[in-house]
């Protein structure tokens, strides 16, 4: 793929619930570190790795909408109507098909990568994209100890220390 010819788009997925300036931080970091084009923010109505969220789909879309305004680079979408999936994979197949010489990066915290070669397909994810791994608060031995740390970092995982923002969804629900 000639990358001159090539659009970048970051996905980062999940919840949302509720969205905080740590989901815009890691944006920010991920377009101006790899000249990323957009990021969109696939918003899962659940997450299969959490038991339930606190806010319904429709709030959590609004709530992100409104905190990326000043950021234009950055999409709130949920996909899981028009894919039939709320799979990682599916969504990233979709976005390979709809976009054409692109390329794609995952962009995840360091607690997602623990348990990430437990998702659906994981290693076609990371055949398909760029996983860009965000350095998170109490998770980083964890997440370099992770069996998919040790499979996947020669192989386009890009585990990312920054300026990190102390905050979650979890401490931000706790509130």
């Amino acid at each position: 793929m000639n990358r001159s010819n090539s659009n970048k788009i970051g996905i980062l997925g999940g919840s949302f619930d509720p969205p905080h300036k740590g989901h815009i931080k890691i944006s920010i970091e991920s377009k101006k570190k790899f000249k990323l084009d957009k990021i969109i923010w696939a918003i899962t109505k659940k997450n299969p790795f959490k038991s339930k969220s606190n806010l319904n789909l429709k709030d959590r879309i609004i709530l992100s909408k409104k905190i990326i305004q000043k950021y234009p680079f950055i999409k709130v979408q949920f996909f899981e109507k028009k894919i039939q999936s709320n799979r990682t994979i599916n969504l990233i197949n979709y976005l390979i098909r709809k976009n054409k010489n692109t390329s794609l990066y995952l962009i995840m915290g360091a607690d997602n990568l623990i348990n990430f070669h437990k998702w659906v397909k994981w290693e076609q994810i990371a055949r398909k994209c760029r996983i860009l791994v965000f350095d998170r608060t109490g998770f980083k031995t964890k997440s370099i100890n992770s069996f998919s740390y040790k499979k996947l970092r020669k192989k386009g995982l890009k585990f990312i220390k920054f300026k990190k923002v102390n905050i979650s969804s979890s401490k931000l629900r706790k509130i």
